[in-house]
């Protein structure tokens, strides 16, 4: 009797520990576009020959700060950048450079046999460069990264790129240049997580509070997971707490308790020493991650209320 209840509750403690650890680290980005982040100074510049579709044949040039949007993207993975400009008028302008599948853009590195997805193959690189009223169907052409510097989870703090694009086949290009420089990158988000080693118990109902404290180094939401279990003469209680959001502010430990009863039928919690499990989760407001505090385990004494 006892090694089998002992067995089907650390199972399941088990099964439900590993779901909330891996909650907690599966939106950690292994590619994907980071989150926007404003030019602090940048130009787009660019023209085209009489023909040409994109540009009208006409030669223009927008600047960070004169404009409604002047925003660089990069992917996670250093792949790819992209940049968007709202101009006063309100029309966007999009650029987008991706270097081959599974290669990061380089600085002083030049991509030729550029084309716009979902044309291009995996082994060749990405150029795609147009606006709301003004988009290839197809295209080809080339660019070069003249410099490049990225920081966390694709966060580009300096961009320098020329490009040349051909428009549904014609022989009149569209050249163009793009120079920025960004605010240097947010801290990324960390998070900790702590157990109390005291607990309370109402023995009258068997429900216990446990508890400990969250920090950060930034403010953020920790989303608490984990169980508490007792090893008893014959059997083994556990209880559960699932989905506890904590509201962390830097610089102050953050308390958290939770309360509740035994949830194996037949069994309740009891004075003395139980085992407190426990996982975090948060969102990274500056970046397109979440962050775990880390699996904790410890020995907790519950006593009376």
């Amino acid at each position: 009797m006892k090694s089998s209840v002992l067995g089907h509750t650390l199972a399941r403690a088990a099964a439900v520990l590993t779901a909330a650890v891996t909650l907690a680290v599966a939106a950690a980005p292994l590619a994907g576009t980071a989150q926007a982040h404003e030019a602090v100074t940048g130009t787009l510049s660019f023209s085209g020959e009489p023909g040409e579709f994109v540009s009208d044949g006409q030669s223009h040039q927008y600047t960070a700060g004169a404009v409604e949007m002047f925003d660089i993207q990069g992917s996670t993975d250093e792949n790819a950048a992209g940049l968007t400009v709202v101009t006063a008028e309100g029309k966007r302008w999009s650029l987008h450079l991706a270097a081959p599948d599974g290669q990061r853009l380089t600085s002083g590195a030049t991509y030729t046999g550029a084309s716009r997805w979902p044309y291009a193959q995996p082994e060749d690189p990405e150029l795609e460069f147009g606006a709301d009223d003004r988009w290839c169907n197809t295209s080809t052409g080339s660019f070069t990264i003249s410099h490049i510097v990225f920081g966390p989870y694709g966060y580009i703090r300096e961009f320098d790129a020329e490009f040349e694009q051909y428009c549904n086949g014609s022989a009149q290009p569209v050249r163009g240049e793009v120079h920025a420089r960004t605010a240097e990158p947010p801290a990324e988000l960390a998070v900790g997580l702590s157990l109390d080693p005291e607990g309370e118990i109402d023995t009258r109902s068997g429900q216990i509070t446990v508890g400990g404290s969250v920090t950060c180094n930034k403010p953020t939401r920790i989303t608490l997971a984990g169980n508490v279990s007792q090893t008893q003469k014959r059997v083994e209680p556990i209880g559960w707490y699932e989905e506890k959001t904590v509201v962390c502010t830097p610089g102050t430990p953050a308390p958290w308790t939770v309360s509740f009863a035994s949830m194996e039928p037949g069994t309740t919690f009891q004075p003395g020493t139980v085992t407190l499990r426990g996982v975090g989760k948060a969102d990274d407001r500056d970046y397109p991650v979440t962050v775990d505090t880390g699996y904790q385990i410890a020995e907790v004494t519950l006593r009376k209320s």
